[in-house]
Parts: C-alpha cells; structure tokens; sequence
C-alpha cells in the first residue's frame, strides 16, 4: 500500500514509502515520553482480583464480568455513537470484547480531558493508569469496569500491550504540546491516539482465512490516521477556542494562513485551499484503510465499512458547509446514517468476492 504526501502549495503529490515504512521511521525519531521522574502515587485501594483463565469464574464473578461488560457497552453508545452502530453488525462476543477495548480507550482520554487536580497530579494519575494497565495485562482488575478488558486479554492471547501504552502516551502529549510543526510530528500524535486503536481491535476482529496479521495491519493504522485527521479537520474551531492549533505549521505557512488568523477563525481562499489539501490527506488514508476491509474476517466487515463510510462524510460535510470549520459543525444525522448503512453493506459483499476471486487467481 502507498501512501500520497502532499509536498506543495499547488496540491501535487508524490509517491511515498508504504505507511508501515513511514510509521516505522517517524515513531523511531518519536523516543517514549520519559515516565522515570513522575512520583508513583500508592495503589488503588480497590483490592484487584486476578482473573486467570484457569479459574472458573464464580456465579458473583460471573455477575460482575456481565455488569461490567453492560457498562462498557453504555459507554461506548453515549461516546462513540457511530462507532457503536457499527459493531451492532458484529458477532456478539467480539462486539463485547470492542466495547471493553473502547472503554478503556474512552477512561484514557477522560483522565486528561476532565482532570481532577493540577499537572502534578495528572501527571501521577496517568502513571496510576499505566501501572493499572499492566495488571490487566497480569489478570488483574482494579474496578468492574476493567474486568472485561480482563477478560478480553484472556481471550485473545494476541492482544499486546504496546498500543495501549501509546496511547497513554499520546494522552501526555495534549498535556505539553499544543501545536505541530510538520504533518510526521502530528502522525506520531494521530498514531498514538487513534491507530492504536486499530492495532488494539485487530486481534480481537481476527482475518480472513489466508490472511495474516502482518498483512492486516497497515490498512487498519491507516484507518486510525483517517479517523483522527477527520476529527482534528471537524474540530478545528473548537480547538482553536482552546488555543490549540493541530493543523501542520508547515501546511499553514506553504498556504499562507497564519496562526492568528485560525485563533480568530478568519475563513479566505487561503484557508479554503488549505483545508482542500487537508481533505485530500484525510481521503488518501481512508483509500489505504478500504484495501484492508476484505482481509477481516466476516463478521468484523461491515462495522469498519460503515465507520468508514460515515466518517467520510464528514469531510464532505465540512465541504458542503464552504470549509467554514471556524463556525459549522461537521457531522453526519441519523438518517443519514442509517441510510447509509445498506450502501456499506453491499460495498462489503463486493469486497469480499473480488478478494475471493483474486485468492483463487492466484
């Protein structure tokens, strides 16, 4: 798969290295955030219970994993509503397992987006968190809530660690850093936050007989970036509310936008031929994730295709809306959405038959 960098004003592209190429070199000049000076607060005084498959599960045990399943499925319906439709489309069992992986995902991102104290202490909490994360890792649950991540683990042996841990990582990076200067600096930001995501889910959606991990991945952190660069387009006026910029220094300036003029949502021709160019990435990422729907297994097909489908709308609401990301919110209404559901659907049956019969070619 190849990726297309934009590389001038005028829009033109180039052909780069494959995503897997790029990411690997961009996230080798990305170091881990040094954690060695963060002051370890003590444990969680909720006792933690160790979940070993060995073990059968008592009837409370049982009650407990249940609850906390219901729960992480409530979480991801109120936060993540359209990601949420799409696993209604899943088998039930892995469509649990997504919902705890998301939960997970959704009290990282809460601990810095509604902290209960200053940086020190955010700084400890997150460092809590990443020892928490450890023990799910040990079988470990510290609430009811981490239970089926827990469980999740257990089920699927393949599951690593590592996303996880980016992710926390890319959490700190909202704490220290409010601007991007180069579109690399913001893919380590966009990885970290959303094409974890997709490393974290894959174990769980499994592949297509023949297909292996290896041959999954790269389509599913292009789906990450996709997602991501859509949200930062989507929410550029509300972040620059903030004082955040995430748009590339180097794009504004090669468009002859400045930093002012996004703080004060000033939309001119410049503005507009930049964000067209931001479009163009965003779409360029989900053509390379759409090449990896059919190396999925069955049942994990249509819930990435819709997702897909329904987060690029967005950015061609965003265009509809004259590129005033400033003042218009981008989003996609529930009829839309529904309406758009048989679409996917058939673009997955497609899918699935070119690929089988491109299996047998060979």
């Amino acid at each position: 798969l190849w990726v297309a960098l934009f590389t001038c004003a005028s829009g033109s592209m180039r052909a780069a290295p494959s995503l897997s190429t790029l990411h690997t070199r961009i996230l080798a000049r990305s170091p881990a955030i040094d954690m060695t000076d963060v002051q370890q607060r003590p444990a969680s005084s909720v006792s933690p219970t160790s979940s070993a498959a060995a073990v059968p599960l008592s009837p409370e045990r049982q009650g407990a994993l249940a609850d906390g399943y219901e729960i992480c499925r409530k979480i991801t319906a109120s936060y993540a509503k359209t990601f949420y439709l799409g696993t209604r489309f899943m088998d039930p069992d892995r469509a649990r397992s997504i919902w705890a992986v998301y939960a997970w995902c959704r009290r990282t991102d809460d601990i810095v987006d509604a902290p209960r104290g200053g940086v020190k202490y955010l700084m400890r909490e997150i460092a809590q968190w990443g020892k928490r994360l450890e023990g799910i890792w040990e079988g470990s649950a510290y609430d009811i809530v981490d239970l089926p991540l827990v469980d999740t683990v257990k089920r699927y042996p393949d599951m690593d660690i590592q996303p996880y841990k980016d992710m926390i990582e890319g959490m700190l990076m909202d704490l220290s850093q409010d601007r991007y200067a180069t579109f690399e600096d913001l893919y380590v930001y966009c990885y970290r936050v959303a094409g974890t995501v997709g490393l974290m889910t894959l174990p769980v959606m499994g592949t297509a007989p023949g297909v292996t991990y290896e041959e999954a991945v790269e389509p599913a952190l292009a789906l990450g970036i996709a997602l991501q660069l859509t949200n930062i387009l989507r929410d550029v006026g509300e972040d620059a509310r903030r004082g955040r910029i995430y748009l590339p220094q180097e794009d504004l300036a090669r468009f002859g936008v400045t930093e002012e003029q996004v703080l004060a949502g000033r939309l001119d021709e410049n503005y507009v031929r930049m964000m067209q160019f931001q479009i163009a990435r965003a779409r360029d990422y989900f053509d390379k994730s759409e090449d990896g729907i059919s190396k999925l297994s069955e049942s994990a097909r249509m819930p990435v295709r819709a997702s897909l489908d329904l987060y690029r709308k967005i950015l061609e609401r965003i265009e509809s809306n004259g590129y005033d990301n400033f003042r218009k919110r981008a989003y996609v209404s529930k009829i839309e959405k529904f309406l758009t559901l048989p679409s996917s659907y058939f673009k997955c049956m497609e899918a699935a038959k070119a690929a089988e019969a491109e299996r047998k070619r060979l």
